[in-house]
């Protein structure tokens, strides 16, 4: 069923809401400022829920009736809101009922009768004639039967719609509360996984503290005390605490434990019942199959055309013999078609209605009947999984709920147990701790002396400035002592000199123990610590070492920050870049004083992290980590140790290139060399031998000197480009026949450094000889085939420094004359070379300078192109950001204008609230006056009355409604306290009279009601008189007794015989009056028991009697004080009788008269 409410909205939003328990679905028409209250009471009223009883679900949100639609983000065409009824998801509910659907019978019409519908061809004579009206009446009769069938089909195939429509939506009621269920569920298994890893944690820890207490207890006890710290009472570790106390605390931690573990191994049980009833009813069979019922009605609407198509054909023959008829009426039959004809024509067609058309709207209609039993058999199977489904899960979220309410009282128990085993945690941290202070104490003694080392350092550093700053004023002194006389300078105060720094510490540190860090393992061995032992105990010291190798690495791995580590390291004290030989020591020992304090500290952090991470770190889950961080380090390692091998092969393969190329210039020079040399010696062949003695005069040899010079003046420019055509070995002979010349060649080699003659200093590419210019290489080659002319006549061997192999030159000595004095031709071609050598290295220059300049310049033209670039970039960001301005400024006004009108008319409303209240207060305060003014009732009634009439008389038209709603109400109290004022006497007589009246009927009520009472009495007396028999003689145990009250306050039975004394116990005194004000005059009651006493002379002491004439009764002495209760004489027998009081009667007496 789909309803549709429409609310008071005006532009509202339809909102679809669909009822879980049977799938009926309703439009309501409502905005998004509703409160979810308001559906709900809108479902109320159709539904007949109780607004108690909604649970409203849209998608996995909870929707609370105090909130807007809004903040769900309702209406939405995209989400739809689930009503769950909560009275249907108890256990205790009923089963819902079966699916009715109200489908009327199909009401056939009646048979047509020709008496009931007359017809004028009824008459006719002609037989064909009167037949037209029966078939016209027969086919109407067959249309509005086939009609009747056609809307039964019909509204029983829309019911098959709605109930699959309501089916599909109660599947995903069911999928949204599977949902919510499954949100609430992985919340609290996750909390439940955070709380079993901690509990994990918790319960690894304190097992291994009971299991491993006689190993510590041994282990503390195998430690002995440093000696200087041994005592009567304290020689080993384990003195430090007493052992008596401590292992009556592992007992009741035992005990504590194996109970907090069964606690807890319970919980986990009915967690895990509790998942394993989620996790069946999240995984459960899906829904029933809808789409199945969805194809059989598809498959089915063939009949609802099928029954279309028939009336059509059925208004179409109605209408065919509809046209006969009025034809026959009017006369207007055409000759050729004859009224047999047309009675003939109709037969078959009636035929056909009866035969096939009707029949075959009834098979559909049956098929159709069919199909809508099978729906209601699908919904009624679908109500009943949601009702069960629904309270499955109702039942699991309570379990669900009841194991989140435990989690806070066994984490309670959690703290309790870390209190409880607080002592065996420290004493588990006695041996850690102490080699932490015995490291602590040889930290402290290499910080002192790295310490003391450095005010050392700092009083040298001192002096030092200190001897500067007095020459420095001694220096001055001298310049400028001798012009300024010494009294003026002594006035001015320029012969006072810096004081001596002394640097003093006062002593600290001196109670330290007098151990080395050596002393550290002999007197706290590492084993005591248990980090390596847990770690092997775990089967992942081993596995982490490789890949954890140091302190550093495995600080890491226990997510130790570089901050806390830092406070125990030294190079607060003392950094690397000052590592330098202070006070007297060398660095090697202050380098050792560093490592000392730094190993010191590291086992006192290791020792101090221990009890910490000791069961923190070392799970599987963090082993785990440990082990892929070092697998993710090791592999990055070596991914980068790849890419430096391969950036190291290019740069091999680019230096095996470059030397190629070097290889190849190398060899080319050595052929031109080879070929100037030959060409030389073909030159120097041609002079004669009779010109060699002109080669001894001096003035020869200075010239071929001065020329030599001269050559070589220009060869540190040539040689700084081609190191490599440097000469590399010089032979010794040639060092010893002419030292002048390699004195003066080294004097112009003093520039060139000797590293850029190695191989391994010429790998930069800029200086390949392959790029030298050619004018630059036939320099070289002619300044070296003179200088090859030279050396090769001197008898030196020229080697290449870069692959040290030697040309083959000639060995035999040549006299310099023979260079030095050629013809005149060669001379002149000689200087003509020299000449255009130097200026082609002047142009060369030039050309490197112009060279030089233009790359400047061109520099300077790229970074004013860059320069220009910003600018035009940030001129073109200037002026987006002033349009950014100018449009931010034109919104900046438009908003400004709006909130000015918006705060003008907040002004006005405000001005008006103002007056409104200004004059609401004056009203108030003369309301105040009225109350509090001095008076009895009547001047307040009149004030008030006053007020009244002044409050009207100052109406105006422009007051609002409440100033007008006041008036109204002070005139309305102004009316009423008037009234009261006005009959303020007489309702007081009134009320004294009807108080004396209700006084005097109190008092008659109150003796009829003693009347009654007395009469009641009697009549019970007599009832009883006469309902049961009252023995008078010896009493005997259940008989009934009746007793009277004496004057001595006791009751006695009423006996025929004088000499018995039956006296009414006090138990049953007390049994029978308790209850009532007074004691009545008599008591009847049932005797339970008959205790036989006799009076005799010894009231001091009692004692037990022995059975009397063979009775069961117990005879006993009345021990009070009053030794004869009753006054009778001595030796007397009398009997205490206990009653009860008797069923169907009550004891109601008055008080005995006097």
């Amino acid at each position: 069923m789909s309803s549709s409410i429409t609310g008071s909205s005006v532009n509202g939003s339809q909102l679809l809401v669909h009822i879980a328990e049977n799938g009926h679905s309703f439009e309501l028409e409502c905005d998004e400022n509703a409160l979810v209250e308001a559906v709900m009471r809108s479902i109320e009223s159709v539904t007949g829920i109780n607004f108690n009883d909604q649970l409203v679900l849209c998608s996995d949100l909870k929707l609370e009736p105090q909130r807007p639609l809004s903040a769900y983000k309702l209406p939405s065409d995209e989400k739809e809101v689930f009503i769950f009824n909560k009275a249907r998801l108890q256990s205790n509910a009923h089963p819902p009922p079966p699916e009715q659907v109200d489908v009327p019978e199909n009401l056939e019409p009646p048979s047509p009768s020709s008496s009931h519908d007359p017809h004028p061809l009824d008459d006719a004579l002609d037989p064909a004639l009167k037949a037209l009206p029966s078939y016209e009446r027969q086919f109407r009769h067959h249309y509005h039967r086939g009609h009747a069938i056609y809307t039964g089909t019909s509204m029983k195939y829309e019911h098959c719609e709605r109930l699959l429509r309501e089916q599909m939506v109660q599947e995903r009621a069911v999928e949204v509360a599977r949902c919510n269920l499954d949100q609430y569920y992985r919340i609290i298994n996750q909390n439940y996984g955070d709380f079993m890893k901690r509990y994990m944690q918790q319960h690894r820890m304190h097992s291994d503290l009971l299991a491993n207490f006689g190993k510590d207890v041994e282990k503390l006890r195998s430690i002995k005390l440093h000696p200087a710290l041994q005592t009567v009472n304290h020689k080993c570790l384990l003195d430090l605490v007493k052992e008596e106390n401590l292992r009556k605390s592992v007992e009741n931690c035992t005990s504590s434990h194996k109970q907090f573990e069964n606690k807890m191994s319970q919980f986990k049980q009915s967690f895990g019942e509790v998942k394993h009833r989620v996790e069946d009813l999240l995984t459960s069979g899906p829904f029933l199959a809808t789409k199945n019922l969805e194809q059989a009605i598809k498959e089915h609407h063939r009949y609802i055309n099928e029954q279309k198509s028939i009336m059509q054909s059925l208004s179409k023959d109605v209408n065919t013999v509809k046209k006969l008829v009025d034809d026959c009426l009017s006369s207007q039959l055409s000759s050729s078609l004859r009224p047999h004809d047309a009675v003939s024509a109709l037969g078959p067609m009636y035929d056909v209605h009866d035969k096939n058309h009707l029949p075959k709207m009834q098979a559909c209609d049956r098929a159709i009947s069919k199909l809508l039993e099978f729906c209601k058999e699908k919904k009624n199977e679908m109500n009943f999984f949601v009702h069960d489904y629904m309270q499955r899960i109702t039942y699991v979220s309570y379990l669900i709920k009841d194991q989140k309410l435990q989690f806070p009282v066994f984490k309670e128990a959690m703290v309790r147990q870390d209190g409880l085993f607080g002592d065996l945690k420290l004493f588990h941290s006695i041996g850690p701790s102490y080699r932490a202070c015995l490291a602590e104490i040889v930290r402290r003694k290499a910080s002192m002396k790295l310490y003391m080392g450095m005010a050392g350092q700092l009083a040298e550093r001192l002096a030092t400035k200190r001897e500067l700053e007095v020459s420095r004023r001694d220096d001055f002194m001298r310049v400028h002592g001798s012009c300024i006389p010494r009294d003026v300078l002594s006035s001015m105060g320029l012969f006072d000199s810096p004081n001596q720094c002394d640097v003093n510490i006062a002593p600290f540190d001196d109670g330290l123990l007098n151990i080395d860090i050596s002393d550290v393992d002999r007197y706290a061995p590492e084993y005591i610590a248990g980090a390596t032992y847990r770690l092997e105990k775990h089967g992942s010291y081993k596995s982490a070492s490789g890949s954890i190798s140091d302190s550093s690495h495995l600080a890491e791995a226990v997510d130790i920050s570089g901050n806390s580590f830092q406070k125990y390291d030294s190079e607060d004290l003392l950094d690397d870049s000052v590592l330098v030989e202070i006070a007297g020591t060398c660095k090697m020992e202050v380098e050792n004083a560093k490592l000392k304090a730094e190993l010191a500290a590291r086992i006192a952090l290791i020792c101090s992290l221990c009890p910490q991470i000791e069961y923190e770190s070392l799970d599987d889950e963090k082993v785990g980590n440990i082990l892929k961080n070092a697998t993710d380090k090791t592999a990055e390692a070596l991914h980068l140790k790849d890419e430096y091998i391969k950036h190291v092969q290019s740069m091999l393969k680019m230096k095996q290139m470059q030397c190629g190329s070097y290889e190849k210039r190398i060899q080319e020079l050595e052929q031109k060399l080879s070929d100037q040399y030959v060409q030389g010696q073909k030159m120097s062949s041609v002079n004669d031998a009779a010109d060699f003695p002109l080669l001894a005069g001096s003035g020869k040899t200075d010239n071929c000197k001065s020329e030599y010079v001269s050559g070589e003046a220009n060869m540190p420019s040539i040689s700084t480009t081609e190191p490599m055509d440097e000469v590399s070995c010089i032979s010794s002979s040639f060092d010893a026949k002419l030292g002048l010349f390699t004195e003066r060649a080294g004097k112009s080699l003093d520039g060139v450094d000797e590293n850029m003659l190695d191989s391994s200093g010429m790998q930069n590419p800029h200086l390949d000889s392959s790029m030298m210019e050619p004018h630059r290489e036939e320099m070289q080659s002619s300044d070296k085939d003179k200088k090859d002319k030279i050396t090769g006549q001197l008898g030196l061997s020229l080697t290449n420094s870069s692959t040290a192999e030697s040309m083959p030159l000639s060995h035999d000595l040549v006299p310099c004359g023979s260079l030095v004095c050629p013809d005149l031709g060669s001379k002149v071609n000689d200087d003509k070379l020299l000449e255009l050598q130097s200026a082609l290295a002047d142009k060369s220059n030039q050309l490197n300078e112009t060279d030089t300049k233009l790359k400047a310049v061109m520099e300077e033209v790229a970074v004013l192109k860059r320069e220009l670039e910003a600018s035009r970039k940030l001129l073109d960001e200037s002026q987006m950001n002033c349009a950014h301005l100018e449009n931010c400024l034109h919104e900046a006004r438009e908003e400004a204008q709006t909130q000015k009108s918006s705060a003008d008319r907040r002004a006005s409303e405000y001005s008006l609230l103002r007056a409104s209240v200004i004059k609401m207060r004056s009203f108030f305060e003369r309301l105040k006056t009225c109350v509090y003014a001095p008076g009895g009732v009547p001047d307040f009634a009149d004030s008030l009355r006053n007020l009244a009439q002044s409050l009207a008389n100052s109406a105006n038209d422009r007051d609002d409604d409440d100033i007008v709603e006041f008036r109204r109400c002070i005139r309305v109290l102004a009316d009423k306290v008037g009234f009261l004022s006005t009959h303020r006497e007489e309702f007081h007589d009134k009320y004294t009279r009807m108080d004396a009246a209700n006084e005097q009927l109190r008092k008659e009520l109150e003796e009829k009601t003693d009347q009654v009472k007395t009469y009641y009495n009697k009549l019970q007396l007599e009832k009883q008189a006469n309902k049961e028999k009252i023995s008078f003689g010896c009493l005997e145990v259940h008989e009934i007794a009746a007793f009277v009250l004496t004057p001595s306050g006791h009751y006695e039975a009423i006996t025929k015989k004088s000499s018995n004394y039956y006296y009414l116990s006090a138990e049953s005194v007390a049994l029978f009056t308790d209850h009532l004000p007074s004691r009545p005059n008599f008591i009847v009651g049932q005797i339970v028991h008959i205790e036989h006493q006799i009076v005799k002379s010894l009231p001091e002491h009692g004692r037990a009697t022995t059975p009397d004439k063979g009775t069961t009764d117990w005879l006993t002495l009345n021990s009070g004080s009053t030794p004869n209760p009753y006054g009778l004489p001595v030796g007397c027998e009398y009997f205490v009788v206990t009653v009860a009081m008797l069923p169907d009667t009550a004891i109601r007496s008055s008080s005995p008269t006097s």
